[in-house]
């Protein structure tokens, strides 16, 4: 599926050191890398950073025309699961809008989908 030319792959890393998160984001698409994003942030916590990142890869992906298939790699599946819990925390604003690209996208086509 790596290989497939409706498969975006997007690896994700997020560090933090003195109170400055940095994320790395690279969008690959049938593998070459077509987009890298870097984020430099301060006074935020680390879930909000993870949860951003994760937000602003899912909307980039999805503006890639004809994709189908979204397969993220990241080391950050704890903040992922996040996105799914229906409980309210301080954090249900950015799973929100992540929740609702995904249904968009989700919807666009029946074969669509996503992995963590």
């Amino acid at each position: 599926m790596l290989a497939d030319l409706k498969t975006a792959v997007i690896v994700l890393d997020v560090s933090t050191k003195n109170q400055v998160a940095t994320s790395i984001s690279y969008i690959y698409f049938y593998n070459n890398p077509i987009i890298k994003t870097i984020y430099l942030m301060i006074n935020i916590t680390f879930t909000e950073v993870k949860l951003f990142v994760i937000r602003c890869s899912i909307n980039q992906a999805i503006q890639i025309i004809n994709i189908n298939y979204i397969i993220i790699i990241m080391n950050l599946i704890h903040a992922a699961k996040r996105i799914f819990d229906s409980l309210v925390y301080s954090y249900q604003i950015q799973t929100f809008i992540i929740s609702r690209e995904l249904r968009e996208f989700l919807r666009k086509y029946q074969h669509n989908s996503i992995k963590f």
